[in-house]
């Protein structure tokens, strides 16, 4: 009780700030979802949304490319990290670099340090490689590689795709869980400040396409023990192509989704994945379910 009563003199005296971080409910955001005249689009090339004071979800405008794909920024006191660059390399349709030294330049400012970037990947398609070149030589910044050798090498994975790595960001930890079937690259992230859980093109209200069918099970159930052991504030995928209708997605190419699914996903939709995957066996099978389309290829 003293040192209560202490604290509330000594704030009394001086300028005391409380340190509150407030998250945003990922659950009701309106995200830019194109036009269907993209002639007439005036959204931003680049949604922003501030998730936290150091933790950022980008979205890439449907009329500059219709893969329409998330990007997230996560700062630390020592680097920032970058997954994904998006479906376009040029900086005047897609300034991505622009945006992404502006929030770090802010948070640099905050924490009264400079930090270095870190760009990275959850796969390796060209919807979510475009943007490298605009950060490719700059100072202060590497460009991961794409293929599962730089991946490993760059973020010290032994053993992949079995056994998970760390990156700290200073003062932030992330764990890199290798999940390849959807490519053979692909990674999920878990950021143990915000315990929200990156899953690429694995995991998202879409068409979750499979190029490795016995890779991408073991892939997905590796990623439903490690939620299973970890608490997961959400589930975020790299695109939204579901509509809010259970079970019907907007066709391939569509440049306006007015009325499209939340994208976060449950995990009780990652387990409902994972029983289908454990039924269908080694057989791969096109199952439509209500946040989610299973897609071999």
């Amino acid at each position: 009780m003293k040192r209560i009563l202490l604290a509330l003199i000594v704030c009394s005296l001086f300028s005391c700030k409380t340190s509150q971080n407030t998250t945003t409910n990922l659950n009701k955001i309106k995200w830019i979802s194109g036009s269907s005249n993209c002639k007439e689009n005036n959204d931003s090339l680049i949604q922003v949304v501030k998730y936290n004071d150091n933790t950022f979800i980008l979205r890439q405008n449907k009329c500059t490319n219709y893969e329409a794909p998330f990007l997230f920024l996560f700062l630390g006191n020592k680097n920032a990290l970058l997954m994904d660059t998006g479906a376009t390399e040029d900086e005047i349709q897609f300034p991505l670099y622009k945006t992404v030294k502006k929030i770090i330049s802010e948070w640099e400012k905050s924490i009264k340090n400079p930090i270095d970037l870190i760009v990275a990947h959850t796969h390796a398609h060209g919807d979510h490689i475009a943007g490298d070149i605009q950060f490719k030589n700059k100072v202060r910044t590497v460009v991961v590689g794409l293929n599962v050798s730089d991946i490993t090498s760059y973020f010290k994975l032994k053993n992949w795709p079995l056994q998970n790595g760390q990156i700290d960001l200073g003062n932030r930890i992330m764990e890199i869980i290798p999940i390849p079937g959807h490519q053979q690259a692909s990674i999920a992230v878990y950021d143990y400040a915000t315990k929200i859980l990156l899953s690429g093109d694995s995991f998202y209200p879409g068409r979750l396409y499979v190029h490795d069918w016995a890779a991408y099970k073991l892939s997905i159930q590796r990623l439903t023990d490690f939620a299973g052991a970890h608490k997961i504030s959400y589930f975020l995928g790299n695109h939204i192509e579901m509509t809010n209708i259970a079970g019907k997605d907007y066709p391939t190419g569509t440049t306006y989704q007015p009325e499209e699914h939340i994208l976060p996903l449950s995990f009780k939709d990652l387990k409902e994945l994972n029983k289908a995957l454990h039924i269908a066996g080694d057989i791969p099978k096109h199952e439509i379910h209500n946040s989610f389309i299973i897609d071999p290829k």
